[in-house]
């Protein structure tokens, strides 16, 4: 018997994916304990996280692929490349 495969995106589409991944995480970390440090942990908090989360991604995903090549620049002029 075997697995159903799970369909994959082109390479293409890395340079999107990549900062829509790192926005979701990032923002739902920071957010969570910024709400977390705000309310404690109380229902509360619950009911107010996603709330917190969502107007921050809206900025941070479109500001991570603006900013990200410039950040490979800035990388790669403080880091060595691979031997």
């Amino acid at each position: 018997m075997s697995r159903p495969t799970l369909r994959r995106l082109p390479a293409r589409y890395a340079g999107v994916v990549m900062p829509f991944v790192l926005s979701v995480m990032m923002t739902f970390v920071v957010s969570g304990i910024s709400t977390l440090k705000a309310l404690g942990l109380t229902a509360e908090f619950l009911q107010t996280w996603p709330a917190s989360w969502a107007l921050p991604w809206l900025v941070a995903f479109p500001t991570l692929i603006l900013v990200l090549p410039l950040v490979r620049r800035l990388v790669a002029l403080v880091v060595a490349p691979p031997a």
